[in-house]
């Protein structure tokens, strides 16, 4: 996503969030700083750009500003609430679970609050799943754990069944947790029972390790993610360091935005080498990536480690078939396992004794439990799920921009995936702490800035 063209071209971006009705019942909370309807989030932070946008006659790009309204659309005695997990696991699911049950409880009186087993399959009766009852002592310490107590799935249900299910069950309030299929598959059902007229709040809370859902800044485990990796590349240095001309191999999660690799090598800024969805790289030829590790060991560094995105370079593998999961997103092919063959064989062919030590982390990453800055982010967007759905807000998702929390239309935050902007500051620290440019295009005699060339050998070195 080019945010760019949100101040070029305003038009073509609708931030307004539908209501179902007008909110005339009096909220029960207390002692809190209530936001108005019409407050409004700035999408851009740039005066100058604000600016622009006034003097050219136009309206300001803005999210409506999240927070409790002084009067809400449900009333808290006859709300009944269901909550699902859907896609992939990520750290703090639990944590969310956990703060859309507290505040549903503590906040509101809402006490009737269901889970839905295996995300929106729990809503078809054919799978013959029945919902959890959830009560604030039930998911008391949910949140020292990975994963989530309801259990996760991908793949479309059918959306009139579903539908069915919420009339069936008589629930007004239903938040989804989950990335880009969930909150598809959630607007498609907000849109279907508004077709029928039924008074339902589908809310969802973004959930994607990759972060790369528009318009909704930053998603919840993540950061726990990023943290989570740094052990692992700390071992594939060691490792890399430990032996003769060692290649250490990590890939990470990230199919289509490689945030997790670049953030990750930033936080632990060991790597040599970063390669992202993102990133236009060649394997062979004078500037390839072969070449380049080759430069990087005959310089005498001894040793190189590697971070990769698992969605970087697909287009060596243009021609294997094309495979779909259960919610139809393409599967990646596995680059670490061809750079794991590949590297090796180029650098023997050069006459380069090395080894390659591979980490494949993924599973290990998702299922940790949160860092505390990551717990507290969860529980405030859970907090801020609750206090929309319960406004009569509908098809929307939970987001965070300019440091305020948001309502998101859900169109917007599927509209294109986030990535990386290489020409950004995030990707240009990037290449400052791997300096991967110096071997990939060294200067015009073929040697990295201020290295000395070697023979290819085995040399110790105090350098990463």
């Amino acid at each position: 996503m080019d945010y760019r063209n949100v101040i070029l071209q305003p038009e073509k971006f609708d931030f307004s969030v539908p209501n179902l009705g007008p909110c005339t019942i009096l909220s029960p909370l207390t002692q809190r700083r209530f936001s108005p309807d019409e407050a409004r989030v700035s999408f851009s932070g740039m005066l100058g750009e604000i600016r622009q946008l006034i003097d050219a006659g136009g309206a300001v790009p803005a999210f409506e500003k999240a927070g409790p309204r002084e009067r809400i659309f449900h009333d808290p005695a006859w709300s009944r609430a269901a909550i699902l997990t859907a896609g992939g696991l990520c750290p703090g699911l639990n944590d969310v679970l956990k703060g859309l049950v507290e505040t549903l409880w503590f906040s509101y009186g809402v006490h009737n609050i269901f889970g839905l087993r295996y995300g929106y399959r729990g809503l078809n009766p054919r799978y013959g799943y029945q919902p959890i009852i959830l009560d604030v002592d039930s998911v008391d310490t949910i949140h020292e754990q990975g994963g989530s107590i309801l259990g996760s799935s991908r793949g479309n249900e059918d959306i009139g069944v579903m539908a069915d299910s919420l009339q069936r069950l008589n629930i007004n309030l239903l938040f989804c947790v989950g990335g880009d299929g969930t909150l598809r598959g959630a607007t498609e059902l907000a849109r279907e029972i508004t077709r029928r007229h039924q008074p339902i709040s589908v809310v969802c809370i973004p959930k994607t390790i990759d972060n790369d859902l528009s318009f909704v800044g930053r998603t919840f485990g993540f950061e726990t993610a990023v943290d989570a990796c740094s052990s692992i590349i700390t071992a594939a240095h060691v490792e890399a360091k430990g032996a003769c001309n060692g290649i250490g191999l990590v890939k990470l999660m990230g199919r289509d935005s490689g945030f997790i690799a670049a953030h990750a090598t930033l936080a632990n800024p060991v790597a040599n080498f970063c390669l992202v969805p993102e990133l236009d790289f060649a394997l062979e030829g004078d500037h390839g990536l072969f070449k380049a590790i080759e430069r990087r060991l005959r310089a005498g560094k001894g040793h190189a480690v590697v971070v990769v995105a698992e969605g970087a370079g697909q287009q060596f593998f243009k021609a294997a078939p094309v495979v779909r999961d259960a919610s139809g997103n393409i599967r990646k092919h596995d680059i670490g396992e061809l750079l794991r063959t590949k590297i090796p064989e180029y650098l023997h062919g050069v006459g380069i004794e090395c080894q390659v030590r591979y980490f494949d982390p993924s599973y290990l990453i998702r299922s940790v439990p949160t860092r505390a800055t990551d717990a507290i982010f969860c529980y405030q967007l859970a907090e801020h799920a609750v206090h929309a759905a319960m406004a009569g807000k509908t098809d929307m998702v939970i987001g965070k921009w300019n440091s305020l929390f948001t309502h998101v239309p859900i169109r917007l935050a599927v509209m294109e995936r986030q990535k990386l902007a290489l020409e950004g500051s995030r990707w240009q620290a990037v290449l400052v702490s791997t300096r991967q440019n110096d071997y990939f295009f060294p200067p015009l005699d073929g040697a990295p800035r201020q290295l000395q060339p070697a023979d290819g050998g085995c040399q110790p070195s105090g350098s990463v």
